[in-house]
């Protein structure tokens, strides 16, 4: 390690580990954090029984199905014990289902396993008319050619799915432990509460509502262009474990083309024995949506690699190929690239890299990838939305919508070969791509746009006026009034704080764009195409509207208002979009 090169302390999900920082750019880092909700537990309550209609405001549909299944859902019991990390095996509140075998049709009604053109909500309903501001290709477009060995992956975390406990979602899990200060006995009151954001609600399911709510999963990526998620593998039994095994047959039985690649988490992992790891992968690798290359290799790619050497990485491998018969490509994930790619380099098909979540600091991808491919190895892109993490005290400054937009044009321009959306759910780093409570499909949404651009080589057509607005629901220096002692602060390379609201317009032709935050009223010219506007945070609420001609067009209204005086601190940037 050079001289120049710092480390940085950072807690996992369970400890505490190292990880090294590279000269003149944000740190590679990883996970653990916790809530901020901007509400007292009354105000969140209040809000929960309100989702509907916020879901409504915001243009998101909940999932269509049998109301009458909600009647028998029953919520965990609140004295149950919970473990304070989302990633052990005794954190979720229902037990898991055994998965069925793949291919098993799926349980409930308005879940089948085939899904309509343009699945957005993941619903098997078909996507809102105008939801995006271009026609996105279809799958056989999306995966064939060229741009089916361009391949993007979401980074799937287990401990977050779209239900806990199958209740309701004005009183369940995430309502009543998760969003809420006081929640699981309050022992995340520190930092207050586990996290600030959850999935998009979805109503109560009969059946196996587990393996139902993980086929939606698959379809809402599915439907927006993905070709499957990176499964992080954070145990070798108990409740993750199943949901690793229950993923793999929703993924087969919604798509047979969706495809899962196997990442075994080495910060979670407990094991030092290669057979122990190896038979876990050639377990999870024996069902057909894992992922392979053509030539039928096993694709599997660790989360901090270099957690064990090079060498103890080649006896997992060359157990698997003697003992079980799967032939691999390994592509281990680094949390120090620099550092650790030489030593891999003999036994690896490619690298990644977990990459930094501010917009500064991205340029050094440029030079990842081509030390990649000099060695004749593939590389996989991060590309992020934000990070803030309350249980560690740390967060990213995103710059509204420019961590997304940066990553996603390096991962263009600098010629990645595969890209990960890190993170599809992992709520409690605040990372999520997923349809959440607070973005909607926003962040979604926009990364169909620059997939197609990834996969296909042209940029899409905007076809209809579009706009997203995202902002803070308080000012990065808001001081809580509440019981939180662990504020977050900026990580060490990251960008500035800074209190913006933006407007990110999507065109046919130049217009007028209207807007309004808090008091402040004010109009400007935007292009035809793709432009950023950035507007000063204000208290109350923020708005957007296309005006051509005299006309409104496309509005977007942002649901949660910018308070002066909070309750719990919450540095996550909130999103709306006028296509939904």
């Amino acid at each position: 390690m050079t001289a120049d090169r710092r480390t940085d302390r950072r807690t996992d999900r369970r400890t505490g580990r190292r990880a090294g920082r590279r000269a003149g750019r944000p740190v590679s880092h990883r996970r653990r954090s916790g809530f901020r909700g901007r509400r007292p537990l009354l105000t969140l309550l209040v809000s929960a029984f309100l989702l509907v209609g916020v879901c409504a405001a915001t243009g998101i549909a909940w999932d269509p199905f049998d109301p009458a299944s909600a009647r028998g859902a029953s919520a965990p019991e609140i004295n149950a014990p919970q473990s304070g990390d989302p990633g052990a095996a005794s954190a979720d509140p229902a037990p898991a289902a055994p998965p069925p075998a793949a291919g098993t049709p799926p349980p409930t009604p308005g879940a089948a396993a085939g899904d309509a053109p343009g699945d957005a909500a993941g619903t098997g309903a078909a996507r809102p008319a105008g939801a995006l501001p271009f026609d996105l290709p279809q799958q056989a477009v999306l995966r064939s050619g060229a741009a089916g060995k361009k391949l993007v992956f979401a980074h799937y975390f287990t401990p977050y799915p779209l239900s806990l406990d199958n209740a309701p979602a004005d009183g369940d899990y995430y309502t009543r432990h998760y969003l809420n200060p006081a929640g699981e006995s309050g022992k995340h009151g520190k930092y207050g509460g586990l996290l600030r954001d959850r999935p998009l609600p979805v109503e109560p399911k009969s059946g196996d509502w587990e393996y139902a709510n993980l086929q939606q999963e698959v379809r809402t990526a599915r439907a927006a262009g993905l070709d499957g998620f990176t499964l992080d593998v954070l145990s070798l039994s108990g409740r993750n474990w199943d949901r690793c095994n229950l993923l793999m047959a929703a993924a087969r039985s919604v798509d047979p083309s969706f495809k899962i690649m196997l990442m075994p988490d080495m910060t979670s992992l407990k094991t030092d024995d290669p057979a122990v790891l190896a038979e876990a992968i050639a377990t999870l690798g024996d069902a057909p949506a894992a992922h392979r290359l053509p030539d039928g290799r096993l694709v599997v790619s660790p989360f901090k690699a270099e957690e064990k050497s090079a060498a103890w990485w080649t006896e997992v491998l060359e157990v698997l190929r003697t003992r079980h018969g799967v032939r691999t490509a390994f592509v281990p994930l680094f949390l120090d690239f620099d550092a650790h790619h030489g030593a891999f380099a003999p036994i690896s098909h490619g690298f990644s890299e977990w990459g930094s979540r501010s917009y500064v600091g991205q340029e050094s991808s440029t030079r990842d990838v081509r030390r990649a491919h000099d060695l004749g190895k593939i590389w996989m892109q991060p590309v992020s939305v934000q990070d803030a993490r309350p249980n560690q005290g740390v967060y990213d400054e995103a710059g509204n919508t420019a961590t997304l937009r940066s990553t996603w044009t390096h991962a263009i321009e600098d010629g990645a070969d595969w890209v990960q959306l890190t993170t599809w759910n992992d709520y409690s780093e605040g990372t999520q791509f997923a349809p959440s409570l607070h973005n909607g499909h926003a962040y979604l949404d926009l990364t169909s746009y620059y997939l197609t651009r990834f996969k296909t080589g042209s940029w899409p057509k905007i076809v209809r006026d579009t706009l997203y607005l995202t902002a803070r629901t308080q000012f990065a220096a808001a001081d809580p009034t509440g019981d939180q002692s662990l504020l977050m602060a900026p990580r060490k390379g990251s960008a500035a704080p800074r209190d913006t609201v933006e407007v990110l317009s999507f065109l046919t032709e130049p217009a007028v764009v209207r807007t309004a935050v808090g008091s402040a009223k004010d109009t400007h010219q935007a292009p035809a195409g793709v432009h950023s506007e950035l507007l000063p945070l204000k208290t109350g609420a923020a708005s957007a509207a296309v005006v051509r001609g005299g006309k409104t067009g496309a509005q977007v209204r942002l649901p949660h208002p910018v308070d002066r005086t909070v309750e719990v601190q919450d540095l996550q940037y909130h999103a709306a979009t006028s296509g939904r």
